[in-house]
């Protein structure tokens, strides 16, 4: 039989664990499921704009995160993934992939993105032997070997700086006619002595046998095979929202609507952090944003009650 609660938080992100903790202040029965804890927060190298903290890793601070909702009794079910959503009677049913079944008044869609994918030849067949989504997980692997870090932003601009500190060589390649990114990134970047940047290049295929040998570009025109072991895919990520039912709204990006207070299209629904339309994606951000949605939450279910 499934579970009842108060409140389902879908994401353990800094927004997840963020409604985790308000909604635990507000006294409701609280869960939280998520594959993982920490979302895309972990993957951060350095974080230098969180208040509080001057410098930290991304997994230092996703760590203080869990420690304090871990002070608050709610209930943590990681590593299960969310496949389904449906209203049922005066709730809601939430389904995940191993067969969890659980129920709640109120729902808050905290799921983040998951990292996009190139979509060339020889990146499903490598991944994971030599073809990676996270530097600040598989950098070590890669010490004292030529690695390629494809993408432009932020996000691509850090991966290429902690490779930088243990690879032999880094190429970051790029589509554009330059790097993008903030200012005091891509200044490190050009800074790096191991980090060669490739601007207007296309990466057409990844190559090799039982792991990655090289890449296939293409720069003005001119195609040629660049020897590398590794291959880190930064080129941003899209929202995780397959498990939506139809009546909920999403804009051009496929990213959750909501208004001012966190309410989506579907009552009892709030959304928070990367999942949503909300402009900027950082990480003090979508903690606030996490907030938000819990109070909004215990707000309409003390007016669903009344």
């Amino acid at each position: 039989m499934a579970s009842a609660n108060d409140v389902i938080i879908i994401g353990a992100g800094p927004a997840g664990l963020s409604a985790g903790v308000y909604c635990a202040r507000k006294m409701l029965r609280t869960l939280v499921v998520s594959s993982n804890v920490g979302g895309q927060a972990a993957w951060s190298w350095e974080v230098e704009n969180y208040l509080g903290y001057q410098l930290i890793t991304g997994v230092e601070l996703v760590e203080r995160f869990r420690e304090h909702l871990e002070h608050f009794p709610v209930t943590l079910r990681e590593g299960e993934t969310v496949t389904g959503l449906r209203r049922e009677n005066r709730g809601f049913l939430v389904l995940t992939e191993i067969g969890g079944e659980y129920r709640a008044r109120a729902v808050i869609a905290a799921s983040g993105k998951v990292p996009r994918k190139l979509g060339i030849p020889g990146e499903e067949e490598f991944r994971g032997r030599g073809v990676a989504y996270c530097a600040t997980c598989d950098a070590p692997l890669f010490r004292g070997k030529r690695v390629a870090v494809v993408g432009g932003g932020n996000s691509a601009l850090d991966a290429a700086l902690q490779l930088a500190q243990l690879a032999e060589q880094v190429f970051l390649i790029t589509n554009e006619s330059a790097l993008g990114g903030d200012e005091i990134r891509r200044e490190q970047v050009l800074a790096a002595p191991r980090v060669e940047v490739l601007t207007s290049c296309e990466v057409q295929a990844i190559l090799g046998e039982t792991f990655v040998s090289g890449l296939e570009t293409v720069q003005g025109g001119k195609k040629d095979v660049l020897a590398v072991e590794g291959v880190f895919i930064e080129i941003g990520s899209i929202p995780s929202t397959a498990y939506l039912p139809p009546e909920v709204e999403l804009n051009e990006l496929g990213e959750i609507v909501i208004d001012s207070n966190n309410r989506t299209s579907l009552p009892g629904l709030f959304a928070a952090g990367d999942v949503t339309n909300v402009i900027e994606k950082q990480i003090i951000i979508a903690a606030g944003e996490g907030a938000k949605a819990a109070l909004s939450a215990y707000a309409w279910l003390h007016l669903d009650s009344g």
